[in-house]
């Protein structure tokens, strides 16, 4: 099955080179100059998408208003290009919900490992010998549907990116996870020394889950060593 993917940017050069190298390597591309195209194409094409690129300087709008509207709608995979130096719109992204970013100029090589990985990790499974739900402090985890719900039953809005994390802890109770080693799971690489994404993503779940971030009870926090889930989890197979 082909891959859908729509990307925003208002460089026509470069929107033209990417939609070339990627229906190389086997994706359909639709293309978008500006905001008010984007959501026109999302909107008509939502439930095709295999994953969106946004571009965070757009003529029209930004690509962080972009983000907001595609997950008050979906948890469609996004990834941000950004031409900023520094980490504030990178981090500023991820608390949108972004699923990852690259930083322009980029490889296209390395935009196409990143789609890879992102696709790779948020496909659904075969879990037909595998547990479906995870429950822990009133949440329950379904991995076939790939949703959280809380005890009250209310869907809690997760990002593809929040998902893994997510899964990975709780398949991982009371381990003490390296912040490498989480990053890896997300990402699909290490995370850097001065890299603050996974400290954001952990702070969003914190927020998603209710965890006082002051004082977490339930991603705690493990000084010179990573994050430890502390709740008590239960499995069900069906």
């Amino acid at each position: 099955m082909t891959r859908k993917i729509l990307i925003v940017d208002d460089d026509q050069k470069t929107r033209v080179l990417l939609k070339t190298y990627l229906e190389k390597n086997q994706y359909e591309v639709i293309l978008s100059h500006n905001g008010e195209s984007f959501v026109a194409e999302f909107n008509s094409q939502m439930n095709q998408l295999s994953l969106v690129i946004l571009d965070v300087m757009l003529p029209d709008t930004d690509g962080f208003a972009l983000c907001k509207v595609v997950r008050q709608k979906s948890n469609i995979p996004i990834i941000m290009l950004t031409a900023s130096s520094d980490d504030t719109d990178r981090i500023v992204g991820l608390e949108l919900g972004a699923d990852d970013y690259i930083a322009k100029p980029y490889n296209p090589r390395e935009l196409l490992a990143r789609i890879k990985a992102i696709l790779r990790r948020t496909a659904i499974a075969d879990v037909a010998a595998a547990p479906r739900y995870y429950r822990f402090l009133g949440f329950t985890l379904d991995l076939t549907e790939r949703k959280v719900t809380d005890n009250t039953g209310e869907l809690v809005a997760l990002t593809g990116l929040d998902y893994q994390l997510l899964k990975y802890f709780v398949e991982h109770p009371g381990d003490v996870l390296d912040r490498n080693v989480l990053s890896e799971e997300t990402r699909g690489r290490d995370a850097g020394p001065l890299d603050r994404s996974l400290d954001v993503q952990i702070s969003r779940l914190r927020l998603l889950l209710k965890d006082d971030s002051k004082q977490p009870t339930l991603i705690k926090t493990v000084r010179g060593a990573g994050y430890v889930f502390s709740a008590d989890v239960s499995v069900v197979s069906a």
